[in-house]
This record gives C-alpha cells, sequence and structure tokens, in this order.
C-alpha cells in the first residue's frame, strides 16, 4: 500500500434474492505517520470517537505509572478499555479495581443499565435491585478516570464534566495520539456522561495505527501504548463478551489485531503485523454494517489471514432471521479499489 488505494464499499442486505436494505459505509486505513493509505471518499467525515476512544482515556492513566502503583494486571486493564457485556466476570473485574483503588460504586458517574450478558440479563430481571452502576458498559473505564483523579489530587466530583481537569487531559491526549489540534475537537456528552470527541475518521485510524505499532521498549507514550494493547489483546472477553465482534475477532486473530467497537455503527482495528489502523463507520448510525465492512476491508488489502477470515466468517455475512429464527436473507459487504474520489 505505497499510495492511497480509493475504496467503494457496498452494504446490501438481502431478503432471500431481494435486496432490501442498503448502508452507506465510510472506511479508512491509515499508517501511524499519519498517512492514509487506502479510504472512501468520505473517510474525512467527522463523527463521534466513542467507545473507540478508550484505549486513549485510558492511556494518562498507565503512562502515570499507575497501573504499577495499584498492581493491575492485563485483566485490569482491559477492563478500563472496555465496552463489556456486564457479566458477571466483568463486574467482578471493576469490583476488584474499586476496591483497590478505595472507591465506591456509587461514585461512579455512568448510571446503570441491562447487561448484555443473557445470564447476567436473566439475574438483573428476576431481582431488578440487583443492578447496579457495575453492570454499565462503561465502568470500567469510569472507574479509572476516578482513580486518575484521586492519583491526581483532582476533585472525585464532576469529574465527567468537560470543564474538569481530568476531562481536559483527555481532550488533549486524544488529539495527540491521533494528530488533531485539541482546539479544533468537537466535543458532546457521551452514553455513559462523559465527554465525547468528535474527530475525522481519518484521525481515528492514524490513532488506532499508533496503537498498532507502539513499541514496549521506545517512550512512555509507546510503553504506554503497548500495554494498552497487550492487555486488550491478551484479554479479549473482557474488552466485550461473549457473541460480541471485538472479542470474537481478536480471539481468531491471536493478538495480531486489537479491536475497539463504539457506538451507532463505528469499529476502529489495530493491525500489528502491517503497523496501521482501520476505521469504519456506518453513517446511518446501525452497527449491523460496520463489522460486515471492517471484515471486507480486512479481506480485500490483505490486512487478515484466511484463518483469521474463516473463523470470523459468520460475522463476515450475517445472516437475516425471522421472528421463528429461520434464515430468510444475509448482510453483504463488497469492498472495490480504484474508485475515483468525490470532488
Amino acid at each position: 500500500m505505497n499510495e492511497r488505494q480509493d475504496l467503494g464499499i457496498e452494504v446490501t442486505v438481502w431478503r432471500g434474492s431481494i435486496p432490501e436494505s442498503r448502508h452507506r459505509v465510510e472506511a479508512v486505513v491509515a499508517d501511524a505517520s499519519g498517512r492514509i493509505t487506502a479510504g472512501t471518499h468520505g473517510c474525512d467525515v467527522v463523527t463521534a470517537f466513542r467507545s473507540s476512544a478508550k484505549p486513549f482515556q485510558l492511556l494518562p492513566f498507565v503512562e502515570r505509572g499507575l497501573a504499577e502503583r495499584w498492581n493491575l494486571g492485563d485483566e485490569h486493564l482491559a477492563i478500563m478499555a472496555a465496552s463489556h457485556s456486564g457479566s458477571r466476570r466483568h463486574v467482578a473485574v471493576v469490583r476488584d479495581l474499586l476496591e483497590r483503588f478505595g472507591l465506591e460504586e456509587q461514585q461512579l458517574a455512568c448510571g446503570t443499565h441491562d447487561p448484555l450478558d443473557p445470564e447476567a440479563l436473566a439475574e438483573v430481571r428476576r431481582d431488578p435491585s440487583s443492578a447496579t452502576p457495575l453492570h454499565n458498559n462503561c465502568s470500567g473505564k469510569h472507574a479509572g478516570m476516578l482513580a486518575l483523579c484521586k492519583a491526581e489530587g483532582w476533585p472525585l466530583a464532576g469529574y465527567e464534566l468537560a470543564d474538569h481537569p481530568l476531562q481536559q487531559l483527555l481532550l488533549r491526549t486524544v488529539g495527540e495520539v491521533c494528530g488533531v489540534d485539541p482546539a479544533t475537537i468537537v466535543t458532546g456528552v457521551d452514553g455513559c456522561s462523559v465527554v465525547v470527541f468528535g474527530l475525522p475518521l481519518a484521525a481515528m485510524a492514524v490513532g488506532f495505527a499508533r496503537l498498532a505499532a507502539a513499541r514496549p521498549d521506545a517512550g512512555p507514550r509507546e510503553r504506554a501504548l503497548a500495554r494498552i494493547r497487550d492487555a486488550m489483546a491478551a484479554q479479549p472477553y473482557l474488552v466485550g463478551g461473549h457473541q460480541r465482534f471485538d472479542t470474537e475477532l481478536m480471539e481468531a486473530a491471536g493478538g495480531t489485531l486489537v479491536a475497539k467497537i463504539g457506538a451507532e455503527g463505528l469499529e476502529c482495528i489495530a493491525v500489528r503485523d502491517a503497523r496501521v489502523g482501520v476505521a469504519v463507520k456506518s453513517e446511518d448510525g446501525s452497527a449491523r454494517g460496520a463489522a460486515p465492512v471492517a471484515l471486507a476491508v480486512l479481506e480485500h488489502l490483505g490486512l487478515a489471514g484466511p484463518e483469521v477470515l474463516a473463523a470470523m466468517a459468520t460475522a463476515r455475512r450475517p445472516v437475516v432471521r425471522n421472528v421463528r429464527g429461520l434464515d430468510v436473507g444475509r448482510v453483504e459487504a463488497t469492498v472495490r479499489s480504484g474508485v475515483p474520489a468525490k470532488t
């Protein structure tokens, strides 16, 4: 990929032989220098980084030596970078973090929602009073944010607000890693109440390229990025959960790919061997098209081996089922090169 490849992407939802729906999906591949190596014509679209930003929101915590201070393992860092399913294991690791940090779950500003894990959801449905902020898919991230505030002597109350020193630090960090002037980053409020960053999709790919290329024997920032990446790769279940795309892709790739989903049809992947980042965004916000496109891009550009693609075949062409569970269609993503960019 010495020159930029212009990509054309089509995502069609088939009901039998009827093309029923189409998703417009943008994708971009970049290297750690900031160079775009492949992309659709809309790859500079500005969108919300959502949970795909979590590895970089964790970065100051690791950079400042706090993982060593609290003797944290891969499972702790993985859960802090996770959008987890709220299973018993996920909740247990977050609870362990809070105990290590000397914090209480009531201090988490993320709120409570139903867990995605079926067993945990059944437990909460049987006993609604058992639902806690620990079930929130962002609870690990919030635990880490509170711990960083505690270490820096910053107020714990209001840590999620845009004018808090923590969120100002995270804004600068995300901008630096993704190659964007922090002053140009638009912000909003994420689903879990912390600040969310508006970035070009291409900048997200640059951030994940730097995550992919980070060396554990380099400077402090690269060492911290490598530690986060390796923890996610070592503990893929904690990053997502059962039947979650990120978890399944990382398990299939054996650590060579590190994936992080974001809400509203966003998917970002660090490709370690090629030292590039991939960012995919379904413009209508549907997650249905994002995973097939991410896999189609990896396949088209030779960024994932046949064993990985074979293991991910179900996610590559998801089946459409009706209310009786019958197989009535499929979602199909195709990628072509040589598609001229629109002007």
